[in-house]
């Protein structure tokens, strides 16, 4: 395939790294002996819920905010998201001294539109439609002139993401494979893209809610399809893949990994009981989906690294106790 197909090298992700040094963390690698034997090989959590803003988004957000031009970012950020990547840009726009508006939808988690105002953002309500997100991005663009960062189909955050694999296989010699979570496919297309061009011989796995498999739909039949009615717990995998994101998972992605709901939610536990780790029910789709049956038939991969790809959960709501 043309390099001119993906919409970043490894030297972006490298230059990424460098912008974001100091800003976002090195976030660190976890093992838990109790859940390897239950996989059946050695499993390396990379615990993005450590991230500031407990989740990976802040590393695109901050790598896209500082990669703006002064007169750029004179007019200040927008983006529509209820969910990870508005707290992520919000802080970003924070801690570079400009203005960030967010469009949210009325029916957002309370405790995200506040995470979101305490980080300095102005949140524009709107109605839980993509066409009422879209008109209110507009609007905002055409009272200030704002810069749009998207949540994942955008060159600056897929770099930005990609730093995580940059850390992960610095910190852990010889893995032979990373499964992420794919939802609208900034991260693992960030993560393909470090494997690909500076470890090849790491195989490159996505996890994806059944209730929410686009991307499984769209590996299968090698062609982009958008993503259909949901039902998951899941809820930051919701998204559709993007037309940057797409051509990594279709040429890099080994293979897209589905789960069902009572998997995702048995893993979750799992990573909290035993490994004391606490993760949303988005980051627990990776861990799922390497115990799957599939997944342990597959032979070579002694050494597994998960990313885990945020924490933010709503604590009134846990699975566990609501479904079931």
């Amino acid at each position: 395939m043309s390099e001119t197909r993906y919409p970043i090298t490894m030297n972006d992700v490298c230059a990424a790294a460098q912008r974001i040094k100091g800003l976002a963390q090195v976030t660190p690698v976890h093992m838990c002996a109790t859940i390897d034997r239950l996989a059946g090989r050695e499993l390396f959590f990379k615990c993005e819920q450590f991230q500031k803003v407990g989740a990976f988004k802040f590393r695109g957000a901050c790598n896209a905010v500082r990669r703006l031009t002064d007169e750029q970012a004179a007019h200040g950020v927008v983006t529509h998201s209820s969910g990870n990547h508005a707290q992520a840009l919000a802080l970003a726009a924070k801690l570079r001294g400009i203005a960030a508006h967010v469009v949210m939808p009325r029916n957002a988690t309370p405790a995200k539109r506040r995470a979101v105002e305490e980080y300095g953002a102005k949140v524009h309500e709107c109605e839980p439609t993509l066409a009422a997100r879209e008109e209110g991005v507009a609007k905002v663009q055409a009272e200030t002139r704002a810069t749009l960062i998207p949540p994942y189909d955008h060159p600056d955050v897929i770099a930005g993401q990609g730093t995580v694999a940059l850390e992960f296989l610095d910190q852990v010699d010889h893995l032979d494979a990373i499964v992420a979570p794919v939802g609208g496919g900034g991260l693992i297309s960030g993560i393909c893209v470090v494997c690909r061009e500076s470890r090849p011989i790491v195989h490159v796995f996505a996890a994806e809610p059944l209730g929410a498999d686009d991307a499984a739909r769209s590996k299968a039949g090698n062609a982009l399809l958008p993503q259909g009615k949901t039902n998951t717990i899941a809820d930051g995998l919701l998204t559709s893949l993007g037309q940057l994101t797409w051509p990594m998972v279709r040429d890099v992605v080994e293979q897209v990994v589905t789960v069902r709901e009572d998997e995702i939610i048995q893993a979750m536990r799992l990573l909290w009981e035993r490994a004391k780790l606490m993760v949303e029910p988005s980051s627990a789709v990776a861990l799922a989906a390497v115990l799957t049956d599939s997944f342990r038939a597959l032979k070579g991969l002694g050494r597994v690294g998960i990313v885990l790809s945020g924490g933010n959960v709503n604590l009134d709501k846990l699975p566990w106790q609501t479904v079931g």
